[in-house]
């Protein structure tokens, strides 16, 4: 990236602004960066966990496969789910807070003893499968926002800071030739009019 500027003082000052806000922004941006990468660690753990629970649920629960096939899966409806916001490194991800159920009222007396027990392991099924939804999605999320904010450390240490720093060294280098082509001619005409008197 090319930064523009001018052989100037004013463009100097303007570059050196630049350069210092990038450098104290700097390590701020590199504890977010680290951060970041904690949490999607802690996410993607919280996820596979939840999805060998789940699996394990399910293959524990396979006993029963043909008894599944009279149950009603209408006799369990989620009704809400409900979440709340949390800030992670100024990234905003949903939590599950509850997950309400529909109560559906079926008759007890032509069905198989072992249903209400199915109900409470098909919600916790469900149970298990939402919340493991819910951190796939901010496993991905808190990692799309560690890229970005690895992408803007990378700018920011190998493009923005070594460029700017090349800039002023460029124009310090420029005003000072020039200052001194400016003493060596007032010196030229100094000694020019010293030998024509």
């Amino acid at each position: 990236m090319a930064i523009k500027f001018q052989y100037n003082k004013t463009s100097m000052q303007l570059l050196n602004k630049q350069l210092k806000m990038r450098v104290k922004a700097l390590p701020t941006i590199k504890n977010k960066e680290s951060a970041l990468r904690m949490e999607v660690q802690k996410a993607k753990d919280k996820f596979h966990h939840l999805e060998e629970a789940l699996n394990k649920s399910i293959n524990k629960y396979n006993v029963f496969v043909a008894l599944w096939n009279e149950f009603d899966a209408g006799l369990v409806k989620v009704k809400e789910i409900k979440l709340y916001s949390k800030k992670i490194a100024g990234v905003k991800t949903n939590n599950l807070d509850e997950l309400i159920f529909e109560d559906i009222n079926f008759p007890m007396f032509n069905q198989s003893f072992w249903i209400p027990q199915g109900i409470a392991i098909l919600k916790e099924l469900i149970s298990l499968e939402i919340e493991k939804n819910l951190f796939f999605d901010k496993m991905n999320l808190l990692n799309y926002a560690r890229r970005k904010t690895t992408q803007k450390v990378n700018l920011y240490e190998k493009v923005q800071i070594p460029g700017y720093e090349e800039a002023i060294m460029k124009i310090k280098r420029f005003l000072e030739d020039e200052e001194n082509l400016s003493k060596s001619a007032q010196k030229i005409v100094k000694n020019r009019q010293n030998s024509e008197s």
